[in-house]
């Protein structure tokens, strides 16, 4: 697969989605200006384009207008929530969709997924299971037992995030980022409440291969307790 292309110029929000990206083993790319966008398309030939609106120099409309000359690569563009009118001029020009800051990193990896589906490109597995748990992270499908547990879309991301990486010890602010995105960052409570109303929902069926485990002074981890 080409990678990726990444374009904005907020050095916060670039770290966040190169990590979420990264996290999912697909290629990528970063630029911070328009200018540096055109280039790393031209040398690239990226297969998916996440681009800013406001960038400095060449503007993110400016950028894909100049791609959709000479490609139907993807683009799906990164606004403010008070740039309706840009908003809807980028897709007037070809851009293929919209996500609006303040975003969750987890709807934009479900954004990219989208495509890569429409592109006819093969993504990792999209069900987890675990002992007598199911998760089906398309459709916010979790099982217990056969029984479908009512789990908000956070709830379902936390669990998928912890449950991907059994073991691992994920500190609060590696969940903030993960799940809920750079605006949430230093929000522990967001986390601790969440993280107890998705133990008080698994608890009303047995689950004794797994438990949500908290890690003093750390965080928390999903962790095996039979083999």
């Amino acid at each position: 697969m080409n990678p990726i292309l990444v374009v904005d110029d907020n050095e916060q929000i670039l770290s966040i989605l190169t990590k979420y990206i990264q996290a999912e083993n697909l290629p990528m790319l970063a630029a911070r200006t328009g200018e540096e966008a055109l280039t790393l398309f031209e040398a690239a030939k990226p297969s998916i384009i996440l681009l800013d609106i406001m960038l400095p120099g060449i503007d993110g409309l400016e950028v894909c207008r100049r791609i959709r000359q000479v490609s139907s690569v993807p683009i799906l563009m990164i606004t403010a929530k008070d740039e309706d009118a840009d908003r809807i001029l980028g897709l007037d020009i070809g851009a293929d969709d919209y996500i609006v800051k303040p975003f969750s990193p987890g709807e934009v990896m479900a954004r990219i997924r989208a495509v890569r589906r429409r592109l006819g490109v093969q993504d990792g597995p999209e069900t987890l299971v675990i002992g007598n748990m199911s998760i089906h992270l398309p459709s916010l499908n979790v099982t217990l037992e056969g029984e479908k547990i009512a789990l908000t879309r956070r709830e379902v991301e936390l669990l998928w995030t912890l449950a991907s990486n059994p073991g691992r010890v994920f500190t609060r602010d590696n969940l903030l980022t993960m799940v809920w995105g750079y605006e949430h960052i230093g929000n522990y409570r967001a986390v601790d409440s969440h993280i107890k109303r998705l133990r008080h929902k698994l608890d009303a069926f047995p689950h004794p291969e797994f438990a949500i485990a908290t890690v003093w002074g750390t965080g928390y981890k999903l962790e095996r307790t039979l083999p």
